[in-house]
């Protein structure tokens, strides 16, 4: 099992109501209802990961994230996850509020822009970062919204949201006490466990 589902899945209650903000192909909400026994909805733009979707036997609703969660009512689901996706919205600010008015909590995973790699790379290149974990270039990327740790702690505390847990990895999704002490400046994926005030 990837780390980072380790630590989505020990955040989860089981038998929870879960819902997923752009869920992909449905595996991780697949996973989840094996390992956790929740009761799971997904929303998803790409028709082919919609299919998947459903082939997981994942409940799943077509929907564009970008036009909010009013089709939900308030408090309808425990967990709300948004994995990967932050970075790819146009307003990521007001579906986090969106997505705590619908959840009691929430899990936000993202890549950190911030950290060593992405600085060094810009630095002596004088280019935006291309990796193996972001192979984009510049015009041809989902990320619309560059977002380190430090922008997503100010977003917190500007919104008035309690981080519960916080935790960063690389890019292998594999942690250690040195990113944990420099989260900004070393770790390549956030991974956020967050509720209202």
């Amino acid at each position: 099992m990837r780390p980072d589902l380790e630590i989505i899945q020990n955040w989860i209650e089981p038998g929870s109501r879960v819902l997923d903000l752009g869920c992909g192909d449905g595996s991780l909400l697949d996973f989840l209802k094996t390992s956790r026994s929740i009761r799971d909805v997904g929303l998803e733009i790409d028709p082919l990961n919609i299919s998947r979707c459903l082939e997981f036997g994942v409940n799943v609703i077509e929907q564009n994230l970008d036009n909010g969660l009013a089709n939900f009512q308030s408090n309808s689901f425990d967990t709300v996850l948004l994995t990967q996706t932050l970075q790819a919205l146009s307003n990521p600010d007001l579906l986090i509020e969106e997505m705590l008015r619908v959840g009691k909590n929430g899990i936000v995973t993202f890549p950190n822009f911030g950290n060593w790699k992405s600085r060094f790379y810009l630095s002596t290149k004088g280019r935006m970062p291309v990796s193996k974990f972001m192979p984009y270039e510049w015009y041809d990327t989902p990320n619309i919204h560059f977002c380190t740790v430090k922008d997503f702690d100010a977003l917190c505390v500007g919104k008035n949201i309690k981080v519960l847990t916080r935790t960063v990895v690389d890019s292998q999704h594999q942690g250690n006490w040195y990113m944990k002490a420099w989260p900004n400046f070393l770790g390549e994926i956030a991974i956020y466990h967050i509720t209202r005030t």
